[in-house]
């Protein structure tokens, strides 16, 4: 009796956690009936990488087991050199190749590492900004996150990265909740600190990028949204609800909510009346960019509304996951990317404008201020990147 009790509570717990990962599934379906995707001809897509970037990752163990300094500067060595090879032959309208936003684990933080990131950054292959996991073994504290993220933050600037508002002021950034509990969203779990929104605000982020999660139960129910929260910053997870961007109105709280592309497909290998798979728009060896991906991104029309040419593709990936290296820095990366750029120039079916994180949110407030024609613009519209020091 007593085993069979422990069976029906792990069955009740299981239901209960499948039951909070699927709750964005009803606003899903509402936003598709009520968002039509857009119907103008041609669309701009502006596509960035969020890469959770963690040079010390190993698979498959505890957290808080790192590979060695020595391997990690090996590792980031050969990204800078691969992925530049890959992708320089790629550009877009602008003339920019495929640019990712390398999100940094701050408590991973070593020097030698950031600073030959920050070199390959400064040649113009991307942009660093903020990751964080905490509290995974016990519950983080607000003084502790507040001053990790500022540590983090000021060592960034003094690399030369991060950007300001209109140039002045305190440095301002993007960020990526590791384990994806922001603001204390995974169900109590990596994460503890019920006001985190409102320390990023206090201590400079400009927009965050961490969701979607889904199948994670920190997924909220909004999905496919460019979003200021809607409840108080102090509050735990005040981005479940929030108002959407448009055009005409001047974003006033931050850090901006930019969401991922999430989608159900319901071809799922073209099997009939199988279970839709989840697409949450996450790069991996094992399901890589395609073309096929790109129409369900297209689908979600994540946009300013009253801005509908102008679609906003937020992926995501672990380049430094070993598993992931085919995926991101081999073959399927490169078809893709041929692919990509191909159809942009056939019969100009769309724009394309490749952006980092920070070039994504200036674009975000140029359509909030009613500016219209070619986003790629717009890349230094407000947030303006900070110079590198000379050496």
């Amino acid at each position: 009796m007593k085993y069979a009790s422990h069976r029906i509570s792990v069955r009740d717990s299981r239901l209960r956690k499948a039951a909070r990962s699927s709750r964005w599934i009803p606003y899903y379906f509402w936003r598709r009936l009520v968002y039509q995707k857009p119907r103008v001809n041609p669309v701009h897509l502006i596509i960035g990488v969020a890469d959770h970037f963690e040079p010390s990752f190993v698979p498959n163990v505890p957290h808080g087991t790192y590979v060695e300094l020595g391997e990690q500067e090996r590792r980031v060595e050969r990204w800078c050199r691969e992925y530049s090879t890959l992708i320089d032959p790629f550009r877009d309208h602008d003339g920019r190749p495929f640019r990712r936003t390398y999100f940094f684990p701050a408590e991973q933080s070593h020097r030698s590492v950031l600073e030959r990131l920050a070199e390959h950054c400064a040649e113009g292959w991307g942009e660093i900004e903020i990751h964080l996991h905490h509290g995974v073994e016990c519950a983080d504290t607000a003084a502790n996150t507040r001053r990790v993220i500022l540590r983090f933050r000021d060592m960034l600037e003094k690399l030369g990265c991060l950007s300001r508002m209109d140039g002045v002021g305190a440095p301002r950034y993007a960020f990526v909740h590791g384990n994806w509990a922001l603001a204390n969203s995974g169900n109590g779990g990596a994460c503890g600190v019920d006001n985190e929104m409102q320390i990023l605000a206090e201590t400079g982020c400009y927009g965050d990028f961490t969701l979607p999660s889904a199948p994670d139960v920190s997924q909220v129910a909004k999905v496919n949204s460019l979003y200021e929260c809607g409840l108080p910053m102090h509050q735990r997870a005040p981005h479940r609800r929030g108002s959407d961007l448009v055009v005409g109105r001047s974003p006033k709280v931050f850090p901006l909510m930019i969401q991922g592309p999430l989608v159900l497909d319901f071809e799922n290998g073209g099997r009939a009346w199988s279970v839709p798979r989840i697409e949450n728009s996450n790069l991996t060896t094992r399901n890589p960019p395609t073309m096929r991906r790109l129409n369900l991104w297209k689908d979600a029309a994540i946009t300013v509304r009253g801005r509908p040419e102008w679609i906003f593709i937020k992926l995501h990936c672990h380049g430094m996951d070993p598993g992931n290296a085919i995926g991101l820095l081999g073959e399927p990366m490169r078809t893709f990317l041929r692919d990509l750029v191909e159809g942009s120039s056939a019969g100009r079916a769309y724009g394309l404008h490749f952006v980092t994180a920070r070039e994504m949110v200036n674009i975000v407030l140029a359509a909030c201020d009613g500016r219209t024609g070619d986003p790629g613009n717009y890349r230094d519209y407000r947030l303006k990147p900070n110079i590198r020091p000379a050496t």
